[in-house]
């Protein structure tokens, strides 16, 4: 039996994994568990156009119920998380990459909706490792940064995790949103296969050193040229691998007990794609001409955080993105599309968006600094200030946000922004006597605020100043 286990694990790591698996707020016991988080959520998104054509605002209020249901048995589990959800205006659900709102997706998404997040089936007997498993279904997918992977996502992944090693491999592919109000990809899903890997060792206690491996292959069709397009035909196929390494002193630790925490990773990019640039004939969007180039780019990201004392932290991040040269875009870095770019890395146990609440950079022609205070109140408040500045590497390309307004050549200065989150939790056995009726094992409150000032490199005619800003009431039962 040992030696059939053993073949078994050797076949489905060759055949490939996924990054960190998703971890259920409270561990089941064994047997049936279940439950439902509930949300509420005021969102005020002003501005989103800088000005500069109809719309971009977003303001209103929505309730989000997620049951779920979790059975164990032996060595097998199984998961569902479902989702209803339904505000005012077209506000966000969620803040990983699978539910926020993507400004350059032009899919309509409706104020309402159905939702299946999460149905896996999990094997945990292949080895006599407890951390081992062997999951297949839709499931999150998640590097701690942030930068590489936060999505829900159909995949078969194998994950080995130990006190000294963690290692995980998988294959994925999008076959579907699972949203009542999304009935097809967006282009950049269609037919692209994504094979992922990671292996970190602590060599001392609170240290790792990693490996990251990601690999996507879009095998999509491009319409043939001259043909009518809309915004929603695909325009980029290929085949791209990013190779990444770093260091991790506890940077994405908020428990750390360390008296500094750092972070330095550099990721190569290299592959080749073919581009489809649309054109518009007697008002009529067309295909143009396929145009195929070779992938040859780079990103490196630091941080640094000093643990002043049980309560404080100062810390600073500074991230580069090969931006091309001249206009050659093909030095570009690009990300996986897998990533939701937030992660835990003022010290406190809110994730915030590393480039900007409201800016929303993107790890793409992109030169970012930020310096940061964070602070922590016993097990009940947490706050994080944040100051950010932004500058695109090549000023005469694009530099990808969450934002719907143009860039012209000649200016790096993208701009800068204050980012202001605060939480109060209200944690099991800690829960106020005037909020008894909650019944609730956790609950919070979140404020989540940015304010970006524009630089130079907008379009002349842009607002001077945009606003996001999201307070959440989540209970947990």
């Amino acid at each position: 039996m040992t030696s059939s286990k053993s073949s078994v694990a050797m076949l489905l790591c060759s055949a490939g994994l996924l990054a960190s698996p998703a971890v259920l707020a409270a561990q089941p016991q064994p047997g049936l568990s279940y439950g439902a988080n509930l949300k509420i959520t005021a969102q005020s998104t002003d501005d989103q156009d800088l000005g500069t054509r109809d719309g971009g605002d977003f303001n209103g209020a929505g309730l989000s119920l997620r049951p779920w249901i979790y059975q164990q048995q032996g060595d097998w589990a199984g998961y569902l998380l479902g989702e209803a959800f339904v505000a005012t205006d077209v506000i966000e659900s969620d803040t990983s990459e699978t539910d926020t709102f993507d400004p350059n997706d032009a899919r309509e998404r409706d104020d309402h909706f159905l939702a299946l997040h999460e149905f896996w089936v999990d094997y945990g007997g292949l080895t006599a490792y407890p951390g081992e498993s062997l999951r297949l279904g839709r499931q999150k997918v998640r590097s701690a940064d942030g930068l590489w992977w936060d999505s829900n996502i159909e995949a078969l992944r194998w994950s080995f995790e130990t006190t000294l090693l963690d290692a995980h491999i998988g294959i994925a592919e999008r076959f579907s949103d699972y949203r009542t109000d999304l009935n097809e990809l967006a282009p950049q899903d269609e037919d692209r296969l994504h094979l992922l890997a990671d292996i970190s060792r602590q060599w001392r206690p609170g240290h790792w050193a990693g490996l990251k491996l990601h690999h996507s292959d879009d095998s999509g069709d491009l319409p043939a040229p001259g043909s009518p397009v809309d915004e929603l035909s695909k325009t980029e196929t290929g085949k791209l691998t990013w190779v990444g390494a770093e260091l991790n002193g506890d940077f994405y630790n908020e428990r750390s007990t360390l008296p500094v925490n750092y972070w330095a990773s550099a990721t190569w990019l290299t592959g080749e794609g073919d581009t489809q640039r649309p054109r518009t004939v007697s008002g009529v969007r067309q295909a143009g001409a396929e145009e195929h180039q070779d992938v040859d780019a780079w990103a490196v990201d630091l941080g640094l955080r000093w643990n002043i004392d049980e309560s404080w932290r100062l810390g600073t991040t500074y991230t580069r993105a090969s931006g091309g040269v001249d206009g050659d875009d093909s030095e570009q870095f690009v990300q996986t599309d897998l990533q939701s770019n937030r992660a835990n890395f003022t010290g406190t146990n809110s994730g915030i968006y590393r480039f900007g609440e409201a800016y929303r950079g993107e790890l793409n022609n992109l030169q970012a600094a930020s310096l940061f205070a964070g602070w922590n109140l016993d097990k009940d408040y947490d706050a994080s200030l944040i100051y950010q500045r932004f500058w695109r590497v090549d000023d005469q390309q694009d530099s990808a946000s969450g934002l719907q307004a143009a860039l012209e050549p000649g200016d790096k200065d993208l701009g800068q922004e204050y980012d202001l989150v605060l939480t109060r939790y209200f944690n099991e056995g800690q829960m106020p006597a005037e909020l008894g009726w909650l019944d609730a094992s956790a609950a919070l409150v979140r404020l989540r605020g940015g304010v970006f000032l524009p630089g130079g490199a907008f379009v002349s005619g842009t607002d001077s100043r945009m606003h996001r800003a999201v307070i959440d009431f989540v209970w947990r039962y």
